[in-house]
C-alpha cells in the first residue's frame, strides 16, 4: 500500500506509528496510515486485519 521510499513499517511491526498520514480527519478524532491502520485520538488503533489495538495513556494524561 505505501508508495515512499523507503516504504513505512508495516501494519504488523514494532514501527507501525511512524507511518505517514493519508488522511486526516482531525474533527473525527482518527487518522488513515499509509500501512492501513487507523489511529484514533486516543491512541487506539484499528489493524487493517480487524483486530483492536486498546488506546495507552501515560501517567501524565490524567493530569
Amino acid at each position: 500500500m505505501c508508495l515512499h521510499q523507503p516504504p513505512c513499517p508495516a501494519a504488523d511491526t514494532a514501527e507501525r506509528d511512524t507511518a505517514h498520514i493519508v488522511a486526516s480527519h482531525p474533527e473525527q478524532g482518527w487518522s488513515l496510515l499509509c500501512n492501513g491502520i487507523v489511529r484514533f485520538d486516543d491512541t487506539g488503533e484499528l489493524l487493517p486485519d480487524g483486530r483492536i489495538v486498546a488506546p495507552f495513556r501515560t501517567a501524565g494524561a490524567a493530569a
